[in-house]
């Protein structure tokens, strides 16, 4: 395994390319409604991305092909976006995006509800955040990878929900997909030793229902077993010398 550390200047780049994904995020939550099409929600970002001068960086990654996963209901992620999926009153839509500034990436996703959403799909988005923020309490410098993944399924299990096990989170810098594997859940091993300058996408996946998952013919969208809705939540986190700073959360400019 081979864990980059990286750079003041590669920082520097990364926050940039995080600062432009959060206000891309802020932007096509502002734009969602019933009535759109998945399509219109990959048009519009990679519209902003560009505007930028980024590049959206999940564009033809290992062939996908769209800038924006946009994962309706119970597709847990990689939606491929579509003229003839519509959003509707009461779903909720998970989107997940990426963007290439100078070389440098950033990955974030976030998961919204369409018009008024049941309680249940409410909470389950509510948790699935909360999720992430459980997880890089452990983000230190000194401490191990698996008390991040440790804390993410304490969280969720406590609500009785699923933690995807086929998916899992990543490194991020010069690569969209770097060393270490991130999972939102426990393993027999403590994971690497955190250090500062280290960039992590953490990335918590949860089920209403069962963890299990099954990947769709067209090899990329990944729904729930059960048909029951999937939440998803990311970021992109820097490890320092103490709090971890959230790369892709930008205060002055996402209002979360």
């Amino acid at each position: 395994m081979s864990v980059t550390i990286k750079s003041a200047r590669e920082i520097e780049l990364m926050r940039e390319a995080g600062r432009i994904l959060c206000i891309t995020h802020e932007e096509l939550k502002k734009a969602l409604k019933p009535g759109m099409t998945t399509w219109d929600i990959d048009h519009l970002g990679e519209e902003i991305i560009r505007s930028y001068g980024c590049i959206p960086s999940f564009l033809n990654y290992n062939g996908y092909p769209a800038s924006i996963c946009v994962s309706v209901n119970d597709e847990v992620v990689h939606g491929i976006p579509s003229k003839k999926r519509i959003l509707r009153e009461g779903d909720i839509v998970s989107l997940d995006a990426g963007v290439i500034y100078k070389g440098f990436h950033s990955d974030a996703a976030r998961t919204y509800g369409i018009g008024e959403i049941t309680p249940e799909a409410g909470q389950l988005m509510e948790v699935t955040k909360q999720c992430f923020f459980e997880g890089i309490k452990y983000a230190k410098s000194g401490n191990h990878l698996g008390e991040i993944s440790a804390a993410i399924q304490k969280y969720a299990e406590k609500f009785g929900y699923g933690v995807v096990r086929d998916l899992v989170g990543h490194g991020i810098g010069s690569h969209l997909h770097e060393d270490p594997e991130i999972p939102n859940f426990s393993t027999r091993r403590r994971g690497i030793k955190l250090r500062p300058g280290m960039t992590l996408a953490i990335e918590p996946m949860i089920n209403e229902g069962t963890l299990e998952v099954v990947w769709l013919d067209d090899d990329w969208t990944v729904v729930t077993e059960d048909g029951k809705l999937s939440a998803h939540y990311e970021n992109t986190v820097l490890i320092t010398e103490g709090e971890p700073e959230i790369l892709s959360l930008v205060s002055s400019v996402c209002g979360e």
